[in-house]
């Protein structure tokens, strides 16, 4: 049998990485896709094959995918992984930093599930999997443009499954927890910038005082284990529809589930 085709957006570090290495170590012929191609080095040298990919861009998603389509006639497998945090209070982030955060985290995995679908359709065959987050469950302060743009991906998930189901297609939603890359690093400087004398400023640089300390530490969960767990999902006949995985992810969700709003709110509040 002809082996599967995998394509994996951000595919230049973290989650996205490992799962490029994961994919192909477990057969499947592997592009790897990021913006920064010079940080996919690696990926070349383990036998991956690499691609330029801006999911801001309509050309540049246009162009990866056809370049996969014309060498290799199909795309069996889409992990939409490209995505990035950019905390700070919902007053205080500009409009343009939201828009752009929603382009990358939504508009961007939409733009590309749309490219690979008529293929996957053809061949009555196909699994796209969409990294969400515990984030796209439960809520955190100054998360909220990011926290919108993930309970967005698991809606839209959830729609597009019962639309490409008749078709062969499945849908695999991933929600990681806190998982040791520099995500919360990045998120939290962003925080800090956004707050600099505003009315926020005191609590929001507490707030990223512990997300860099959370960061920081051994608790959280590998990128390794997620990649992991993404290519078991995409090498069984099927699927679960989500996948809930990594730290404080289960316990978090658990809580949202037999807490009110504001119960878990105060929750929140006394660890953020």
């Amino acid at each position: 049998m002809r082996k599967k085709v995998a394509l994996i957006t951000g595919a230049s570090a973290g989650i996205g990485k490992e799962t490029a290495i994961d994919l192909k170590n477990r057969g499947f012929i592997v592009y790897g896709a990021a913006r920064r191609t010079e940080k996919m080095e690696d990926l070349s040298d383990r036998g991956i094959h690499t691609v330029s990919l801006d999911v801001t861009n309509e050309m540049s998603m246009v162009n990866c995918v056809n370049e996969i389509l014309e060498k290799e006639g199909q795309i069996d497998i889409l992990v939409n992984n490209a995505g990035y945090g950019s905390f700070g209070a919902v007053e205080n982030v500009p409009m343009e930093e939201a828009r752009r955060q929603v382009e990358v985290n939504l508009f961007g995995l939409a733009r590309m599930t749309q490219l690979v679908l008529p293929s996957m359709r053809k061949n009555r065959f196909g699994k796209i999997v969409n990294v969400s987050s515990m984030g796209g469950k439960v809520w955190t302060s100054f998360g909220g443009w990011y926290h919108a743009t993930k309970f967005a991906v698991e809606g839209f998930s959830d729609c597009l499954r019962l639309e490409v189901e008749p078709f062969g297609i499945d849908v695999i939603v991933v929600e990681p927890g806190g998982i040791a890359t520099d995500w919360g690093i990045i998120a939290a400087e962003n925080l800090r910038k956004v707050s600099v004398d505003g009315a926020y400023e005191q609590v929001a640089n507490k707030s990223a005082d512990n997300m860099v300390k959370t960061y920081t530490g051994t608790l959280l969960t590998k990128p390794e284990v997620i990649a992991r767990c993404i290519g078991k999902a995409v090498s069984v006949k099927r699927p679960k529809t989500r996948y809930l995985i990594g730290f404080g992810a289960k316990p978090m969700v658990f809580l949202k589930t037999i807490f009110s709003d504001r119960m878990f709110d105060k929750i929140i509040k006394r660890f953020s």
